[in-house]
């Protein structure tokens, strides 16, 4: 693969497109931590993008080693994201519902929970590994490396806008926040499967 303005172009319009579902699941989590400081915001939009990375390098090491293998498990990817999301976005109701009022120092988002969802959100994400195959590995990394410096700008902006509604909606975040996961659990499920 040559090195030219198509290649960046190309890699940054992956990480946009890979970063969306992780955008709205940002915005969630601001809806849900509208008092989160600027540390934690840039912790998690950096669990999202290492994510966003690693799935794509872990798909091109699959298309070149264990391609068979990756195949029948491509299957199972719309799967496991809906039941990730469908699991943390209806925990997410629970409590919203059964929490009663929200409170300002709610404990937030754990790191398990964090780390799911930077898993759930990237998991279809490995199928770019087939979009990337015909690069070199050092090329391939520089791709994902753009990738992740996307998604985690994209993430940003999410907890930020989230952040600024959080405030006004805070009764409603949780429930508000667990419907946007469950949605894109079934988007990535019915797009997947279709």
């Amino acid at each position: 693969m040559e090195w030219n303005l198509l290649f960046f172009v190309n890699s940054i319009l992956l990480g946009v497109g890979l970063a969306m579902d992780a955008f709205s699941v940002s915005l969630a989590n601001g809806l849900n931590e509208p008092s989160m400081k600027p540390e934690k915001m840039c912790g998690i939009a950096g669990v999202f993008a290492f994510f966003q990375a690693l799935m794509p390098v872990t798909g091109w090491v699959c298309v070149h080693t264990v391609l068979r293998y990756f195949q029948a498990f491509a299957k199972f990817i719309p799967w496991i994201a809906l039941l990730l999301l469908g699991y943390i976005g209806g925990k997410m109701i629970k409590e919203g519902i059964c929490g009663g009022e929200h409170e300002e120092g709610a404990a937030g988002l754990s790191v398990g929970l964090l780390l799911l969802q930077g898993v759930a959100t990237s998991i279809d994400a490995l199928s770019v590994g087939f979009t990337i195959a015909e690069y070199e590995f050092f090329t391939a990394g520089v791709c994902a490396l753009m990738i992740a410096a996307v998604t985690f700008v994209i993430c940003l902006a999410g907890l930020m806008i989230g952040k600024k509604f959080g405030t006004k909606f805070a009764a409603r975040a949780s429930v508000f926040g667990g419907v946007i996961l469950v949605l894109i659990g079934l988007e990535i499920f019915v797009t997947g499967v279709l």
